[in-house]
């Protein structure tokens, strides 16, 4: 069964770091591309952060300098550091991928990150 699991998330005060993992099948992750979602509550859940199978990186404008993407192609795992962390990072976040040559998408359970001020 195809899937994939965050690890990482926790509880820090404004301008700390947390680092999120996110562990892959190896036909999602040998995909063109994973990325990271969040949902914080009340709202809709919105994009932060993609990287290709080469490893370019885009990013969210609210992320932009603070967060940074990365990829283990030996562990097919991507993480999310996220530095300067600020209470409205606060949120579920999600890794999500699609199945090589297909449309499938696969979302992870969701990591729970709470920034504190």
């Amino acid at each position: 069964q195809l899937q994939v699991v965050e690890s990482g998330g926790g509880l820090v005060q404004a301008g700390g770091s947390l680092r999120l993992s996110c562990a892959a099948s190896g036909s999602i992750f040998s995909s063109n591309a994973m990325d990271w979602y969040r949902q914080a509550p009340g709202k809709q859940r919105e994009w932060v952060a993609t990287i290709t199978k080469r490893s370019a990186a885009t990013y969210a404008d609210s992320v932009k300098g603070r967060f940074t993407i990365s990829r283990d192609n030996a562990k097919n795992t991507i993480y999310l550091q996220m530095n300067s962390l600020r209470p409205e990072d606060t949120a579920v976040y999600y890794c999500h991928g699609r199945e090589l040559g297909t449309w499938n998408e696969y979302w992870g359970q969701g990591a729970q990150v709470t920034v504190s001020s």
